[in-house]
């Protein structure tokens, strides 16, 4: 039997690590190709990695809930000599050269997880494992070496996991220097306490959820939240629908939702408003000449991910529809690489899809703005023709856009609403796709 190494994948170019959550086979199992064998995380998005060749899983390198670097070994499958034959030299290469940094050390018996963890950690003074996802956000949250060396690290030799430090961060205290009086100040209003009787269910959050609550909270506390409401008359799109709906289903084996609709009307306004395409860096504003739309995916589990089109202004409606309809299915098959959920500039969801009239969304940092489209319903409306006012029975929505008042104001923010309204008003009910 040969052995092939199971590699940490490249995830996209600004992941460099991943935790493993989860073994899904144990050693001595069979395994197919691309079956998977285990699921990871990324500060970014949960994906399970799959087998690169048929045999049995000999040994796993890593426990679960340790930190992987990209490119390095996780796990060792045995094999038939054919599969040997075609094995990457490159994986052969990582093998005997990790075995031979070994035996240089005079540890010719030492096991190769343990080296593997040696080479991705660095140490703090007292010799604490400190990952390079930890060291990142320490560094974002201005936590310095010295405030690190008093976290208790929970991993395996005392090292400081990602939780580790996420726990510490909201009870920390930040020393503010004041005229060279040093005044410690809580950086998070304590929760009040809750009270739990012998009826109630304590249920704890998952890893997504726990990230999802944190970057909440930081944008409510980051960006002065505005939020403006109009009324739209989406007849025209409702009709549009209606009419290629079926012919798409059956060519395309998918079904076509608003959501690609909205995403071009969001686009082209951003283009008349270029300033709400931005972000900012303390008081200088990043212009983005790319328009990237995230749209808000609810998954299974109740949590939610925004998968990002990139260069949606590139895109026709057929294309557009395509690529929501894909990442949509993705998304909640868990199937999404890091790259697809990161460097969106404008957010759109659909409270709509959930019977919701309206809703005030919180703005996904770093960005400046959110728009959220309501349920569509019909209603008796007031029209202005040349035989006078009449009253028509017609397809309304509510939108809302969510914006951030330090760069954008209610002039900026309000017309780039209307305009986003009359994109979807003046839609052309006779197009094809």
């Amino acid at each position: 039997m040969a052995k092939v190494d199971l590699i940490m994948p490249k995830m996209g170019e600004s992941v460099q690590e991943a935790t493993i959550i989860k073994w899904l086979k144990n050693e001595g199992d069979k395994i197919a190709m691309d079956e998977p064998v285990l699921e990871i995380a990324t500060d970014k998005v949960d994906s399970e990695i799959p087998s690169t060749a048929e045999g049995v899983l000999a040994k796993k390198l890593f426990k679960e809930g340790e930190v992987v670097q990209v490119g390095k070994p996780i796990a060792v499958i045995a094999t038939s000599a054919e599969i040997e034959s075609t094995s990457s030299p490159v994986q052969a290469h990582v093998v005997t050269e990790t075995l031979s940094s070994s035996v240089k050390n005079g540890e010719s018996n030492a096991k190769i997880p343990a080296m593997a963890e040696v080479v991705l950690e660095k140490t703090s003074a007292s010799g604490k494992f400190l990952s390079p996802l930890v060291r990142n956000i320490a560094k974002q949250e201005g936590i310095s070496m010295t405030e690190l060396e008093k976290i208790s690290g929970t991993g395996q030799g005392g090292r400081i996991t990602k939780q580790d430090i996420l726990s510490y961060i909201p009870n920390r205290k930040k020393d503010i220097v004041i005229e060279k009086k040093i005044i410690p100040v809580e950086q998070e209003v304590k929760a009040p306490p809750v009270f739990v009787s012998g009826n109630d269910e304590i249920v704890e959050m998952d890893r997504m959820r726990k990230l999802i609550a944190e970057h909440m909270v930081m944008s409510k506390r980051v960006s002065a939240h505005v939020t403006s409401y109009v009324e739209a008359d989406v007849t025209n799109i409702v009709k549009w629908r209606d009419r290629v709906k079926d012919d798409f289903e059956k060519r395309e084996k998918e079904k076509i939702t608003f959501t690609p609709v909205f995403i071009e009307a969001v686009t082209n306004a951003i283009k008349d408003f270029p300033m709400v395409n931005v972000s900012l860096d303390g008081t200088k504003i990043i212009m983005r000449k790319n328009i990237n739309i995230g749209m808000a995916t609810a998954l299974p589990t109740g949590n939610l991910i925004v998968p990002v089109i990139k260069n949606a202004d590139r895109y026709n409606l057929f294309g557009l529809a395509k690529t929501v309809n894909d990442l949509a299915k993705r998304a909640r098959a868990n199937k999404l690489v890091p790259d697809e959920i990161q460097n969106g500039t404008f957010t759109l969801t659909n409270v709509g899809v959930f019977g919701n009239v309206m809703g005030a969304p919180i703005i996904n940092q770093p960005q400046v703005a959110i728009l959220a489209t309501g349920v569509i319903k019909k209603k008796p409306v007031v029209l202005e023709t040349s035989e006078g006012d009449v009253i028509a029975i017609r397809s309304m929505m509510f939108l809302s856009l969510s914006y951030d008042h330090r760069i954008v104001d209610g002039m900026l923010g309000g017309s780039f609403l209307r305009r986003v309204a009359d994109n979807l008003e003046k839609f052309d009910a006779s197009r094809t796709i």
